[in-house]
């Protein structure tokens, strides 16, 4: 009978032994879970900070600041200060300005400055120095032999009676008239698109109408037939067509 007693007693504190180390583990654990877990948010909490230290420090140059202005107005009853904040006004960005290179063309050369290279003109007379009445271009000049305004198609150029008068360029005589107004008159068709005329020439010519011509060839002689400049001293008057326009003689021949 005691030993039994003494049996129970023993598995008696046995049990309440293992109970007690049960309470003791299960606080240790239950202890330990929680100091892990409050390391762990710790840990977190200071990854976050950084994250967010980093993420404010990082530049962004990209982004424009904005530039506040701050007012402060104090009350002395109340020591009350007032904080007014005005954004200020974004400052507008002018593009630069490109300016294009502009491009002048050069000017085209004159009808008449280009016959100067394209074809080569000689001189109806030895001495083109004098020249006593210009190309009058479409404009009315007053005649003073006859008092009248009128145009002047050609050029008058000094010269003495019985002077050589020679074709100005190649080509064929298409005319030999006896003008009222301007004598004796030779016409040369130069087959470029050109005509010259010849006015105020002695009445005996060494050409004919149909005649080959080639420049600096005599095809008469200064003289005074011509009763519309009668009135001038002697002189070739002489004129120049391109194309069906007058021209001036002098543009091609000086």
């Amino acid at each position: 009978m005691k030993k039994n007693i003494f049996s129970e007693s023993k598995s008696a504190k046995s049990f309440y032994a293992a109970l007690g180390i049960s309470a003791v583990m299960i606080g240790s654990a239950c202890y330990f879970s929680y100091n892990q877990n409050a390391k762990n948010e710790l840990t977190e909490s200071s990854v976050s900070a950084s994250e967010s230290e980093a993420a404010v420090d990082r530049k962004q140059t990209s982004i424009p600041k904005t530039v506040t202005s701050t007012t402060k107005i104090t009350f002395s009853t109340a020591h009350t200060i007032i904080t007014h904040t005005t954004a200020a006004k974004p400052v507008a960005v002018i593009p630069p300005v490109t300016t294009k290179a502009i491009t002048v063309p050069k000017a085209e050369k004159q009808a008449d400055s280009a016959t100067k290279t394209d074809s080569k003109w000689s001189s109806p007379l030895k001495d083109m120095s004098n020249v006593i009445n210009m190309f009058s271009n479409k404009e009315l000049v007053k005649n003073i032999t006859t008092g009248s305004w009128q145009t002047h198609n050609g050029a008058d150029i000094a010269a003495k009676i019985g002077d050589d008068v020679m074709s100005i360029g190649d080509g064929e005589v298409t005319a030999v008239n006896n003008d009222p107004l301007w004598g004796t008159t030779v016409i040369i068709d130069h087959k470029n698109g050109f005509v010259s005329r010849y006015c105020g020439l002695a009445k005996d010519l060494p050409v004919q109408k149909g005649a080959n011509v080639t420049a600096g060839m005599v095809i008469g002689s200064v003289s005074d037939t011509a009763d519309i400049e009668s009135a001038l001293d002697p002189h070739l008057h002489i004129e120049v067509i391109q194309n069906g326009n007058y021209i001036n003689p002098i543009d091609i021949l000086a």
